[in-house]
């Protein structure tokens, strides 16, 4: 009995061991802390592991375009995948908009930045940052809105630029710049502003950052890949994009 018993885990054992896979997703910077939770979660529910690499979009077209072997894109736009799906990198058919980001002006400092973003025009900061709007979708949104309200020439010699969302939000956070236009996921939770003072920019403003998923060429074969793309569509994954600030 206790033999049989041991010769069944060590079978139970092994049938999981085929089963659990790791993917190898590229994650746009502004997802960072979603994607770590949903990653957990996703791991919980069907063994897989998803393993994490965190970028501006446009860098990670680069790489991909050169081979690097991700099975999974979770971009800031829908320009990137569906250009990759064209050129026969990612899965036709794959693709789909996973959440949409909203873009906000943040300070550190509380009370700072005020609910219209009057700041901007006050001139009482040296440095405004901004994402690499050539790389990072945020930050084309960023010059967007920056445009609409006539401030590019002024704001211009203010400016200092990330390579990528998150690049973006350390420099506020450190206070190398005393305010920056970041995504809502990076400084709210549940509705809550973490900390410093916050301008929600009216999404009118500026296009509509919508963040598509792909299946890329390196995944089309793999069930973890294809497992996560489905996850990201759950109840569950999209309850964490909400609290993130995310619509989904």
């Amino acid at each position: 009995m206790k033999r049989t018993l041991v010769c069944a885990v060590m079978l139970f054992s092994c049938w999981v061991g085929v089963q659990a896979a790791e993917v190898s997703v590229a994650v746009a910077a502004n997802f960072t802390a979603p994607m770590q939770r949903i990653a957990a979660l996703f791991e919980q529910e069907t063994g897989h592991k998803a393993v994490l690499s965190f970028g501006s979009t446009g860098n990670f077209y680069a790489q991909i375009k050169h081979g690097a072997p991700f099975d999974v894109l979770l971009a800031a736009d829908d320009v990137t995948p569906a250009k990759l799906e064209q050129e026969r990198l990612g899965v036709p058919g794959s693709r789909f908009t996973y959440a949409v980001g909203k873009l906000v002006l943040w300070s550190k400092r509380p009370g700072f930045v005020d609910d219209k973003g009057e700041v901007l025009r006050s001139g009482q900061f040296q440095r405004l940052a901004v994402a690499n709007p050539k790389l990072a979708p945020y930050g084309a949104a960023a010059v967007e809105v920056m445009n609409r309200l006539g401030l590019t020439q002024q704001l211009s010699p203010r400016l200092v630029q990330g390579e990528n969302i998150a690049q973006t939000y350390q420099f506020v956070f450190t206070e190398n710049a005393q305010l920056g236009f970041v995504a809502l996921s990076q400084v709210m939770r549940d509705g809550k502003l973490l900390q410093g003072s916050v301008w929600i920019v009216p999404t009118q403003w500026y296009s509509p950052i919508r963040q598509d998923a792909v299946l890329l060429a390196p995944g089309r074969h793999r069930a973890a890949a294809q497992s996560l793309m489905s996850f990201l569509r759950s109840d569950k994954a999209q309850a964490v994009m909400r609290a993130y600030g995310y619509e989904c």
